[in-house]
């Protein structure tokens, strides 16, 4: 099986695969979904509400289709009763844990906790 490769939108410049991957999961709330996922496996919609803190429901909904539409995220229907729609990453999406596992890494190591306010 080959891997599955996007294209590029600005071809021929060096910093295109940066931009370019950038825009699939630059969005503030979708390197979260894909983590969520990753660390926890398929999860219905109010499972990854919950495992999103602060995330709106039409956020949500909003950045799922968006991921759904870029091959990262899979949205199964399952025939229970009642049905249940449940998110999963696709392969493409879970390619992308390297990227995700450094970004934790890196903000780990230089991003430091909000200051307390006194109050």
């Amino acid at each position: 099986m080959s891997k599955q490769r996007k294209e590029v939108w600005c071809a021929g410049e060096e910093w295109c695969p940066i931009t370019t991957t950038s825009s699939l999961i630059g969005k503030k709330w979708h390197p979260v979904i894909v983590h969520r996922l990753l660390n926890n496996g398929p999860l219905g919609f109010n499972a990854l509400k919950r495992d999103v803190d602060g995330i709106s429901s039409k956020v949500l909904s909003d950045s799922l289709d968006d991921l759904e539409e870029n091959d990262i995220v899979d949205r199964e229907i399952v025939n229970e009763k009642p049905v249940r729609v449940e998110y999963s990453l696709t392969e493409f999406g879970t390619s992308l844990e390297p990227v995700i596992v450094s970004m934790r890494e890196w903000g780990d190591e230089y991003l430091a906790p909000p200051a307390e306010t006194e109050e």
